[in-house]
């Protein structure tokens, strides 16, 4: 971190709670909740957009991507400060959730049918389907790939009384059971 960078951070952490407190809506009512803005919304102070992307960049789920830009945003203009958190962080993020979709699809050779299916269908969507997919999707679709091995399981000649027990269990439960199952439970019966 540029040395003009650290001290524009540290200064804009020190001042925000003293120009946030001193605000007259503050003042006049002190147990109404204020409004604030979003992450990625743009203020009139420069200081405020400096804390709000200093908050941006502690964030330990900022990927590469969202980090790279905020800094570049925290060494250039005021205006830059603005573009970030106006456009500039949406696509960043953006950005970060393409990448992890793609180690999704290509890190593990055994990804199954419904996680690929559902990955590349975000990836050929917006941003809000990239998004969704990393939220829900891929649980959800990872549920399924596991309800099919599961199955294959089940279907196994032999299989144990305890073991169809605890898979058709599986079966029945959460996506987090089916996983607990073909992870740890298959084998402890």
């Amino acid at each position: 971190m540029k040395p003009t960078r650290a001290a524009l951070v540290l200064a804009a952490g020190a001042l925000a709670p003293a120009l946030l407190l001193s605000t007259p809506s503050f003042a006049a009512t002190p147990a109404a909740a204020p409004a604030s803005a979003s992450a990625s919304a743009p203020v009139d102070s420069d200081t405020e957009n400096a804390v709000a992307i200093a908050r941006i960049l502690a964030d330990p789920a900022s990927g590469r991507a969202v980090k790279r830009e905020a800094d570049k945003a925290l060494d250039g203009t005021p205006a830059d400060r603005v573009a970030f958190l106006a456009t500039g962080y949406a696509k960043a993020q953006d950005e970060d959730n393409r990448v992890a979709i793609a180690k999704i699809l290509f890190a593990n050779p055994a990804t199954g049918k419904a996680v690929k299916r559902e990955a590349n269908k975000a990836l050929d969507g917006t941003p809000a389907d990239r998004a969704a997919f990393l939220k829900t999707g891929l649980r959800l679709a990872q549920a399924e790939d596991d309800r099919v091995d599961v199955a294959r399981i089940l279907g196994r000649p032999g299989i144990s009384d305890a073991l169809r027990a605890a898979a058709e269990k599986a079966l029945n439960g959460t996506p987090e059971e089916l996983r607990y199952f073909l992870t740890v439970g298959q084998y402890q019966v």
